[in-house]
């Protein structure tokens, strides 16, 4: 399922949240470790060609780490770094981002624990496009339909992988 809001915040950015949410049937410390793993990111966005060039570029990101990604979008080279900046295992983390292309954003990434044993995986991505009013453009036009398809795949990627025995190539059982 997802969800699109646009809103306009006080100091006039507008800003867009973008909310998934999967049911995934894998130990919830499995899909946590997943989420946070810089290297099953790295296989789960190869359409981008995604590269941890600097900061933490490889195993499972803590508290406080950084790390800076090299990506193809859009057809252009980009650099974006993030931190992670909240984080309460296996429950919730929140990485944002430090310096890149958007204005500003966080994502958070929740595991609910189901009674099922199932995990109710969501993802919120609340962000703001720089440059004013075309930024606003750009979100309603093509940036929000581009992130949402771009956080869709990759969590079809995570979910495989932690359905799956493939997640042990990525986080220490």
């Amino acid at each position: 399922m997802s969800y699109r809001h646009f809103s306009e915040t006080p100091d006039s950015i507008v800003a867009a949240t973008i909310r998934l949410t999967s049911v995934v049937r894998a130990p919830q410390q499995v899909l946590f470790d997943l989420a946070r793993s810089v290297d099953a990111h790295k296989a789960s966005a190869t359409q981008t060609d995604e590269e941890a060039i600097a900061g933490t570029t490889e195993g499972l990101m803590r508290l406080g780490d950084e790390v800076t990604w090299r990506a193809r979008h859009f057809g252009v080279l980009q650099t974006l770094t993030s931190r992670i900046t909240e984080f309460q295992s296996p429950i919730h983390f929140r990485d944002s981002m430090v310096s890149g292309a958007f204005k500003r954003f966080d994502h958070d990434h929740f595991f609910h624990l189901q009674s099922d044993g199932s995990v109710l995986m969501e993802d919120v991505f609340d962000y703001a496009a720089p440059l004013g009013p075309l930024g606003w453009i750009a979100e309603r036009l093509f940036l929000t339909a581009y992130m949402t398809r771009f956080l869709k795949k990759r969590n079809r990627a995570l979910i495989e992988m932690a359905e799956s025995d493939e997640w042990r190539s990525f986080v220490d059982p």
